[in-house]
C-alpha cells in the first residue's frame, strides 16, 4: 500500500500497529485512515473504538479480506467512512481516500467555522446574548424591549452591537450561526 500512495505523491505514515498509531500519533491530526480489521495487537474495529473515545474523528477506510455484513454495519455505524472487501482495484483504494481527505477537510473547515461564531458568541454581554437570543426567534425590537423591561431603543442599541459582534450583515446570517452554535 506504501508503494501505491506514494505513487501518487499522497502523504502517509504507516505504523506496524494500532497501539503504535495510538502511541504516536495526536488525536484530531488531519487526514485520514486506512485499516484493517485484523491487526496485530488491537484490530482495526477496537482502534475505531479507542479513537471514539478519545474524541478523534478522523475519517476511516476499513479493508478486509474477512468481513461480513454485521461487521460493516458496525463500522459504518460508528462513523467509518467506507469498508472495502479484499481483493479490491488499487484506483478504487485511492478514489475512497481522497474522498475521506476531502470529507476531513470539510469537517475542520466547519469546525473552524463554528469555533470561530462560538467565540464571537463568548464576546457578547450578558444583555446582548439575551437580545441575541430573542431575535433570533424573529420577536421584533418592541417585544423584545417588553420582556427585558427595557426601552426599545437600548434593544436596537443592543441589537446593532450584536450585529457588529457577531459580523453578521443580516438577521438571516444571526439565524444561521444561531442554529449553529
Amino acid at each position: 500500500m506504501q508503494a501505491l500512495l506514494d505513487s501518487v505523491d499522497l502523504g502517509h505514515e504507516a505504523f506496524a500497529s494500532a497501539d503504535d498509531f495510538l502511541d504516536q500519533v495526536e488525536s484530531q491530526r488531519p487526514g485520514c485512515l486506512v485499516l484493517d480489521i485484523r491487526m496485530p495487537g488491537l484490530g482495526g474495529l477496537e482502534l475505531q473504538d479507542k479513537l471514539i473515545d478519545r474524541g478523534d474523528s478522523v475519517p476511516i477506510i476499513f479493508i478486509t479480506g474477512h468481513g461480513d455484513v454485521p461487521m460493516a454495519v458496525e463500522a459504518l455505524q460508528k462513523g467509518a467512512v467506507d469498508f472495502i472487501q479484499k481483493p479490491f482495484r488499487d484506483q478504487d483504494l485511492l478514489d475512497r481516500i481522497r474522498d475521506a481527505l476531502s470529507t476531513d477537510r470539510e469537517r475542520r473547515e466547519r469546525q473552524h467555522q463554528q469555533d470561530e461564531i462560538d467565540k464571537r458568541i463568548a464576546r457578547l454581554t450578558k444583555r446582548e446574548g439575551e437580545v441575541f437570543e430573542l431575535v433570533v426567534t424573529g420577536k421584533p425590537n418592541k417585544v423584545i424591549a417588553y420582556e427585558l423591561g427595557v426601552s426599545q431603543r437600548t434593544v436596537e442599541i443592543h441589537r446593532a452591537r450584536v450585529m457588529e459582534k457577531m459580523q453578521a450583515r443580516s438577521l438571516a446570517d444571526l439565524v444561521k450561526m444561531h442554529l449553529g452554535s
